[in-house]
């Protein structure tokens, strides 16, 4: 991952003299991965049929209203939710999770199955930047995609229009159009 997508934990100035004090950006990330923990918490506590209360909610937790026909079903999990673009029509089914600081978006029509994980951050693999450093790319995902139960798409990649990830695969390369994924490392199996 280049190094441009690297976000500092600890401010670079202070850490050089020896002080550990989290830096802005990441102060700021944390503070809304918290009020997002307290939205998505109320959320997933409301009675099935509140539906008044879940838009309330989901309008906080994303920043805007719901677009038309989209469909979540709680409990939901998110850590940040402003950069979390569902278009028309997307189903999320219950237990999934987005962890959208480095974007999500999900295009018309798309369909995820339970449980499901979205994770747009992480940590260097390098051992002496692991506790320095989170890492991040975007998420993509095309019209019509059909996302299966307990998936994990990674950061970095983008799904093509049609497709299919089934379930339980991991995610970590980028994925044709017209095409099913499977596999405990998503790989191609099939295209149309």
């Amino acid at each position: 991952m280049s190094r441009d997508r690297f976000m500092p934990i600890h401010d670079p100035q202070l850490l050089a003299t020896g002080e550990r004090v989290l830096g802005a950006e990441f102060r700021a990330m944390s503070e809304r991965v918290l009020r997002v923990t307290e939205l998505t918490s109320r959320l997933n506590a409301l009675p099935f049929d509140d539906e008044a209360g879940k838009a309330a909610l989901l309008e906080q937790i994303l920043g805007r209203p719901l677009p038309a026909r989209v469909t979540i079903y709680p409990p939901f999990y998110t850590d940040h939710g402003l950069r979390l673009d569902l278009a028309e029509r997307v189903f999320v089914n219950q237990g999934c999770t987005f962890l959208d600081f480095a974007g999500i978006s999900l295009g018309e029509g798309v369909m995820v199955g339970p449980k499901a994980t979205f994770i747009t951050m992480g940590h260097p693999v390098d051992p002496g930047e692991r506790r320095q450093y989170l890492t991040g790319a975007p998420i993509d995902v095309a019209p019509n995609v059909w996302i299966g139960a307990g998936a994990t798409i990674l950061p970095g990649v983008s799904i093509g229009r049609d497709a299919v990830v089934a379930a339980g695969a991991v995610v970590a390369d980028d994925v044709p159009a017209a095409s099913l994924v499977a596999g405990p490392k998503g790989t191609v199996r099939r295209r149309w």
